[in-house]
C-alpha cells in the first residue's frame, strides 16, 4: 500500500504569543511563530495514526489470509466430503455441486445433467421437499427424510435431504438467499433395515411355529428357569397334570415332577438327558407314570431347562393287554399241545379198553348165569366202563370235532342241572338259580351244555368243602363288548352268559394258569381226576364260545360260559326224548358174509375176530394194512365189508381206503378211531367211508354197525 504525500504538513506554524508579550507583533512574525509551535504535535499525531493504520493493515492482511485459507478449506471440504452437496438459489438452480453429487445424480454422461434438483424428486415426495425448502427459508434449516430421487430408468436414490438457508449480502440491495443441500444416501441403511425387518419377521414366524409346535405336541412340555420355576406349560401338560397354564406358570417343577427336579443337576454335564420312566403328580395329587427327557440351554440371562413328559398310561394299558393276550396265546398253545397229547394217549388207551370190554362181554357169555366168575367179570366191566367214561372226558377236551348243535332253551338245561345237584347237595351249601324271562335259546348240544354246567357247579361245591357257603348260577344276555370279544377270542355276535359263582376260598394266579389242564387238581389224592374244568374248556371250544374266570384268594370264584345265541331257523332240541331201549333179542346170524378187520393192535384184532365169528361172520384180521391191501387185491370179491383203524404206524386208514377204492370201488368201508377230529371225518367221508366208529364202543354198537353196512343200509 503506497503512503500519501504529506509534505505540506511539514511547514511549522508560529507559536502562540505568551501572556507577557503585549507588544504588538508584526503579522508575518506572528504566523511563523504559530506554525513552528503546532508542527511537532501534528507530526506526532500523524505518526501515531500512521502506526495505527499499519496495524490495521496487518490485521486486514491476516484476516484476508485467514478468509482465503478458510475459503480454500471449505472448497476442499465441499468437494471431497463423501456426501452429495449442492448450493441452490431461490429458483432451484444448482449454483454449485460437489463431485459426489455429480456421481450420484449423473453417474454417466448420458444421464440428465444436475442443473436443477426438483426434477429428480419423485412425484410422491415433491410436496414434502417444497415444504422443507419453505421451512428452511423461514427457520434457517430443515430436512426431509427418505426422499426418493429418480436418476434414470430404474436407478434411484433414497436418502435424507438436509437444507440450510444462506444469506449472501449485496451492495445496496437485499441479501441473496441460497440453499446448501446435503443428500445422505440411506439405501444401504434401508436395505439393512429391510433385512433386519425380514429377519425379525422370520424370527417372529419361527416363534409362532415353535409356539404352534409346543401347543400341538403330544408330549407335555415344561420350561423352567434357573430357579426351577415353570415358564412354559403347553396344553398337553395342562391336560396331563389337570392344571391350567395360568395356575402352573411360576410354580416349582417339583409340584408336578418331584423326581425330575433332582435330576436337573445333569445340566453341568450334558445338554440333553433321558431320565426314563418316572412318577408324576397331577394338581389333585393323583400319581401317574410318565417318561421324562430334559434339554438344557445356556444363554446370557442364565439357563433354561425344557422338560418333555410323555404319558405312559396308554402304553401301560396296551402292554398289560398285550401281556394278557400273550398269556392267553401261551395258554391256548399249551392246551392245544395237551389236547393233542391226550388224544394220542386216548387212542392207545381206547384199544386197551376195547379189548378189555370186548373180552369181558365174551367171557360173560361163556360163563353163563350161574358161573362163580360172573361177579368178577361184572366188576371188571364196571371198572372198564368207568375208564371208558374217563377217556371220553379226555376226548371231549381234546377232540375238535363240532358237536350236533340245536336251539337249546337255557332255562330247561339249568332246571335239569338243578334237579341233579339237589340230590347230592350238602346241607351246608345253598344253591340259587336266577333265570330271567325272555332269554333266547343258545346254539349248543344240550347234553354238553348240561355237562359243562354240572361240572362247574360240582367244582364250586367241592371248593367250598365242609364250610357253609353259597353257589349261585344265573344266565343273562351278554351285551356286545368288543374288548371282551378280543380278550376271549369270541367271534362277533350275540351271546348268553351262564355264570356260576361261589364264596369259597378262591384261587391265586398260579392256580388260575393251570385250572384247565387235564389231570390238574388241587384236591387230595383219590378225590378228583382233574378233568372237570378241562371238559368245560373243550365243550366251550367246540361250541364257538368261551369260558371266562375271575377269582381272588379269600373271595371266591366266578366262571362264565358264553354260548352263541341260536338263530330263529335252527330247530329246537328235544330235551326229554326217551332214550331208545337196548336191543335184547339176539341179532340174526350173518352166514356167508366176509369181514376184513385191520388194526395195528393184535388184541383188538383177536377180539373182533372172536366177536364177529360168534355172530356168524367170516372174519379176516390183519395187523399190517399193506398185507390187507394185498389180500384184497388177490381176491377182491371175497369180502363184503372192511373195518380199518385210522391211526396206524406209517399208514392211515384213509390211505388204505383210497387204495381199496382203486381195487374194489363198491366195497363198504368203516373207519374206527379213538380221536376223530373234523379233519379226519371230512377226509374219511370225502374218500368214501360209510361210517365212523369211535373207540372204545360197546359190543352191541360194533355189531349193529357191521350188520347195517353188510346189509347195505346207510
Amino acid at each position: 500500500m503506497s503512503l500519501p504525500d504529506l509534505s505540506f504538513l511539514l511547514r511549522v506554524p508560529s507559536p502562540d504569543p505568551g501572556p507577557e508579550d503585549t507588544s504588538p507583533t508584526p503579522p508575518s512574525a506572528t504566523a511563523t511563530t504559530h506554525t513552528e509551535g503546532a508542527m511537532p504535535a501534528l507530526i506526532a499525531g500523524l505518526r501515531a495514526y500512521q502506526a495505527e493504520l499499519e496495524a490495521q493493515n496487518k490485521v486486514l492482511q491476516y484476516s484476508q489470509a485467514a478468509a482465503e485459507s478458510a475459503s480454500e478449506r471449505f472448497e476442499a471440504l465441499f468437494s471431497s466430503v463423501p456426501l452429495a452437496l449442492m448450493v441452490l438459489d431461490e429458483y432451484d438452480v444448482v449454483v454449485q455441486a460437489n463431485a459426489m453429487a455429480h456421481r450420484s445424480f449423473q453417474p454417466t454422461e448420458h444421464d440428465r445433467p444436475l442443473t436443477t434438483l426438483m426434477p429428480f424428486v419423485c412425484e410422491g415426495d415433491t410436496e414434502r421437499v417444497r415444504a422443507a425448502f419453505a421451512t428452511a427459508r423461514a427457520q434457517g434449516h430443515s430436512e426431509a427424510t427418505e426422499v426418493v430421487f429418480h436418476i434414470d430408468g430404474d436407478a434411484r436414490i433414497t436418502g435424507d435431504l438436509h437444507i440450510a438457508c444462506i444469506e449472501m449480502a449485496q451492495d445496496g440491495a437485499a441479501p441473496l438467499l441460497q440453499f446448501l443441500c446435503a443428500v445422505i444416501d440411506q439405501g444401504p441403511l434401508l436395505a439393512e433395515r429391510q433385512a433386519l425387518q425380514q429377519r425379525n419377521e422370520q424370527l417372529h414366524a419361527s416363534e409362532k411355529r415353535l409356539e404352534a409346535i409346543i401347543n400341538s405336541a403330544l408330549d407335555a412340555i415344561l420350561c423352567v428357569d434357573q430357579h426351577q420355576r415353570i415358564t412354559v406349560f403347553n396344553p398337553t401338560a395342562a391336560v396331563l397334570f389337570h392344571c391350567s397354564a395360568s395356575d402352573a406358570l411360576g410354580s416349582p417343577l417339583e409340584r408336578f415332577l418331584p423326581d425330575a427336579a433332582q435330576a436337573l443337576a445333569f445340566a453341568q454335564l450334558t445338554t440333553q438327558a433321558l431320565l426314563g420312566e418316572m412318577t408324576a403328580r397331577t394338581a389333585s395329587g393323583k400319581e401317574l407314570a410318565v417318561e421324562v427327557s430334559v434339554s438344557f440351554e445356556r444363554h446370557a440371562e442364565g439357563e433354561t431347562t425344557t422338560v418333555f413328559a410323555r404319558d405312559l398310561t396308554g402304553r401301560k394299558k396296551a402292554e398289560a393287554h398285550r401281556n394278557e393276550l400273550e398269556a392267553q396265546l401261551r395258554q391256548s398253545h399249551k392246551m392245544q399241545a395237551v389236547g393233542t397229547m391226550a388224544g394220542g394217549i386216548a387212542h392207545d388207551f381206547n384199544n386197551i379198553l376195547g379189548a378189555i370190554l370186548g373180552n369181558v362181554e365174551l367171557a360173560k357169555a361163556d360163563c353163563g348165569a350161574g358161573s362163580p366168575a360172573l361177579e368178577s367179570l361184572l366188576e371188571i366191566e364196571k371198572a372198564g366202563r368207568r375208564a371208558r367214561d374217563l377217556v371220553r372226558q379226555i376226548l371231549t377236551f381234546s377232540r375238535n370235532a363240532p358237536p350236533r348243535r340245536t336251539a337249546v332253551p337255557v332255562a330247561e338245561v339249568m332246571h335239569d342241572t338243578e334237579r341233579l345237584l339237589r340230590v347230592t347237595l350238602p346241607p351246608a351249601i345253598d344253591l340259587h338259580m336266577h333265570l330271567p324271562q325272555g332269554l333266547p335259546p343258545v346254539l349248543a348240544d344240550p347234553t354238553q351244555v348240561e355237562q359243562a354246567l354240572l361240572n362247574l357247579c360240582t367244582n364250586a361245591i367241592h371248593a367250598i368243602g365242609q364250610a357253609r357257603g353259597t353257589v349261585q348260577a344265573e344266565a343273562v344276555l351278554a351285551p356286545p363288548d368288543q374288548r371282551l370279544h378280543e380278550r376271549l377270542g369270541l367271534p362277533p355276535g350275540d351271546y348268553v352268559a351262564i355264570s356260576v359263582q361261589d364264596n369259597g376260598p378262591g384261587m391265586d394266579a398260579t392256580t388260575l394258569e393251570r385250572i384247565f389242564e387235564p389231570f390238574f387238581t388241587t384236591k387230595p389224592v383219590g378225590q378228583g381226576t382233574g378233568l372237570g374244568l378241562s371238559v368245560v374248556h373243550g365243550v366251550m371250544r367246540t361250541h364257538a364260545g368261551a369260558v371266562d374266570v375271575h377269582s381272588t384268594p379269600g373271595q371266591g370264584s366266578r366262571f362264565t360260559l358264553y354260548f352263541p345265541v341260536a338263530e330263529a331257523s335252527v330247530p329246537a332240541a328235544e330235551m326229554h326224548a326217551p332214550a331208545p331201549a337196548p336191543a335184547t333179542a339176539p341179532a340174526p346170524q350173518q352166514q356167508g358174509y366176509h369181514v376184513m378187520y385191520v388194526d395195528d393192535d393184535q388184541a383188538l384184532v383177536f377180539l373182533v375176530q372172536r366177536l364177529l365169528r360168534r355172530r356168524g361172520y367170516q372174519v379176516s384180521g390183519f395187523n399190517d394194512p399193506h398185507a390187507a391191501a394185498d389180500a384184497l387185491r388177490a381176491a377182491p370179491q371175497d369180502y363184503h365189508l372192511l373195518v380199518t383203524d385210522y391211526n396206524m404206524p406209517g399208514y392211515s386208514g384213509v390211505d388204505l381206503l383210497e387204495e381199496v377204492r382203486s381195487i374194489r370201488p363198491d366195497l363198504p368201508v368203516a373207519l374206527a378211531s379213538g380221536h376223530v377230529t373234523t379233519e379226519i371225518e371230512q377226509a374219511a367221508l370225502a374218500a368214501g367211508a360209510r361210517a365212523l366208529i369211535h373207540k372204545p364202543n360197546d359190543v352191541q354198537e360194533l355189531c349193529d354197525t357191521v350188520d347195517r353196512l353188510v346189509n347195505g343200509n346207510p
